[in-house]
């Protein structure tokens, strides 16, 4: 029975995803109470604000690549967004490894960024990563390493 709950929830939150990407993609504004923080709306509303591109696939190799939910690069400014539309536990990590895979793949030195802003959407909050150009580099090594590692064991 959990495991029919767990797919459902996964196919909500697939089908949410496609319905806020193509809403940013139309650039339709959601309505939002006055005060409140709505999860999906805020999501879409601000993604449109900061024009971002939704479901960006980020690519370093075929061992590490992600897709970003919205994400933009305009004047030295990296923003990536992530709509969480469960309860589980919020993972910071995935966003600092979006931003690593954006700057390897478009050769960007996270140093020379005037802004680094990674948010979490989630439970009706918005939260927002303090990372810094360090925190980036740091996982930009770390993909590169593990590919290495990764290829040499595959192809040894």
């Amino acid at each position: 029975m959990q495991y029919v709950a767990t797919r459902k929830a996964a196919e909500k939150g697939t089908e949410l995803h496609e319905w806020a990407a193509k809403t940013i993609q139309l650039g339709i504004r959601q309505a939002v109470p006055r005060g409140k923080i709505r999860t999906l709306e805020s999501y879409v509303n601000d993604a449109i604000g900061f024009h971002m591109d939704p479901e960006v696939l980020l690519y370093y190799s075929d061992n590490c690549f992600g897709t970003a939910d919205a994400i933009s690069y305009r004047n030295g400014e990296l923003r990536i967004h992530d709509l969480k539309t469960g309860a589980g536990r919020i993972h910071p990590e995935q966003l600092v490894a979006y931003a690593a895979l954006f700057c390897l793949e478009y050769r960007e030195d996270p140093e020379n960024m005037r802004l680094i802003e990674l948010r979490i959407y989630q439970n009706d909050e918005i939260l927002i990563l303090d990372v810094t150009a360090d925190d980036i580099r740091d996982a930009m090594e770390r993909i590169k390493e593990n590919d290495t590692l990764i290829k040499e064991s595959v192809y040894s």
